[in-house]
């Protein structure tokens, strides 16, 4: 019997053509679609600051290219610029993307810092793009917020009465040091040797110095915050006592405001990260993380992101103005209803939707209490029986349990189908590029998929 014949393999074959680099992985690949995205955008505020460098110097790598690679990698959850690099060398798909060129994780890096805020106003153009593709209806979106923790841990923070403490102990420590070393000056030269001056610092006390700085610029801006938090709830009030604009200003997106007391001092459990001073410890779930509030409004139809938001503020209720807001400068309508639970509910919320004309199903408890049949809780007049009524009807009962159906699903496929549970950047406005570069893959990713089920039914 003749041997069976095996399929050829030939690793150390020599190409004769040059072969398509493109041919390398289906046509319906990822990463082909991410590429003829990213070859339609305007760059031209990137290319911009690239073209105002010195020509002499060193050539950057094609800002398309690196674009393309950021987006690639981010919709596989893959950010570390380390990873990246890494998978230019070992990825198929990477290395059709940068055209088996390998930029290191340096300039990777360096590219994301030097164009954050470049790279996240792209959220509008892709959105954009859903949007024409028919993907954004503005029916019915549904607002939600996830705690995502920060690239810091909350063992790193601390209270302003432990800073208090800690800075005195220091103090103690550091006096005590001095008072040691200065009663051995005559054994300086049997400690440091003749060849030094006797006067360096031990590291111990550098160390200790080091820390002490640390904490006292920490006390300081937290007390600075405490007082400057204290102005502006003063100036709200004597606000309110005015007669409001004909032309109020688009609402922005509240911050973290420092508990004070009536001077303005901070109070004792207010807290500070020494590693991401922008972060806070938010309560997500039964646990207490270091984390940022990451705000998203979703479309009904397609799961598309068509706003976001980003801050330090653990309270949902606040954003919901500006949501709003966003959601009309980015499409330039209004939803016909907007869905929330109870984290968003306040008369003046409710109050707000009311006026632009968006119909609110605003949860005002969990709810398995307020879809029950049990007389409402609440007194005739009070604006919470007008939605818990809402809420109960045939047709509003059915809107709400679509909530969580919109937007909650949202956030399971960023956090657990690309694994992003935490931020790489730090800092506030950082975060926020990061937290829109995120979201804006996720609508390539819906984008993609449209794009695909289009064309098998087209077919």
């Amino acid at each position: 019997m003749a041997d069976k014949l095996y399929r050829p393999w030939s690793p150390d074959q020599v190409f004769l053509l040059p072969p398509s680099m493109r041919a390398w992985l289906p046509e319906d690949h990822l990463v082909h679609f991410v590429m003829d995205v990213v070859a339609g955008l305007d760059l031209s505020s990137i290319e911009r600051v690239l073209q105002q460098k010195d020509h002499r110097g060193e050539r950057p790598w094609n800002p398309r290219m690196m674009v393309a690679l950021l987006f690639y990698g981010y919709c596989l959850g893959v950010r570390s610029s380390r990873r990246l690099e890494k998978a230019t060398y070992e990825d198929v798909a990477f290395r059709l993307l940068t055209g088996d060129a390998q930029p290191d994780h340096s300039s990777i890096a360096e590219f994301r810092k030097a164009h954050l805020t470049a790279l996240s106003s792209l959220f509008l153009d892709i959105l954009r793009l859903c949007e024409k593709a028919g993907m954004v209806k503005l029916g019915r979106v549904a607002l939600d917020g996830t705690k995502m923790k920060a690239n810091a841990s909350k063992h790193k923070a601390m209270s302003y009465l432990r800073m208090k403490q800690r800075e005195a102990e220091l103090q103690a420590e550091i006096a005590a040091m001095l008072a040691e070393a200065g009663a051995t000056d005559a054994e300086e030269d049997a400690l440091h040797g003749r060849d030094k001056r006797g006067d360096e610092l031990p590291s111990e006390l550098r160390r200790r110095q080091d820390r002490l700085k640390k904490i006292q610029e920490a006390r300081e801006t937290l007390e600075a915050e405490a007082k400057a938090a204290r102005a502006a709830e003063l100036a709200e009030r004597e606000q309110s006592k005015q007669v409001p604009p004909e032309n109020p200003p688009a609402p922005e997106l509240p911050s973290h405001q420092v508990r004070h007391d009536a001077a303005g001092n901070p109070a004792e459990d207010a807290q500070r990260n020494f590693t991401d001073s922008d972060s806070r410890i938010m309560k997500s779930g039964k646990d207490f993380v270091q984390a940022y509030n990451a705000q998203a409004v979703v479309d009904e139809g397609e799961q598309v992101i068509v706003a976001t938001g980003l801050t330090n503020q653990a309270s949902d209720a606040q954003h919901l103005p500006a949501m709003l807001a966003a959601i009309e400068g980015n499409l330039g309508t209004r939803p016909v209803q907007t869905l929330a639970d109870a984290g968003y509910y306040s008369a003046d919320n409710a109050a707000r939707c009311e006026r632009l004309g968006t119909d609110a199903l605003i949860s005002i408890a969990r709810e398995k209490h307020v879809l029950d049949d049990g007389p409402s809780p609440w007194p005739t007049g009070d604006p919470r029986a007008a939605m818990h009524e809402n809420l109960r009807s045939v047709t509003g009962a059915a809107a709400y349990r679509r909530r969580k159906c919109i937007v909650e699903p949202v956030f399971g496929q960023i956090k657990e189908a690309r694994g992003i549970r935490r931020f790489l950047l730090r800092g506030l406005q950082n975060v926020r590029g990061e937290w829109n570069l995120i979201c804006l893959t996720h609508n390539l990713l819906k984008l993609f998929r449209f794009t695909q089920r289009s064309a098998f039914a087209a077919a």
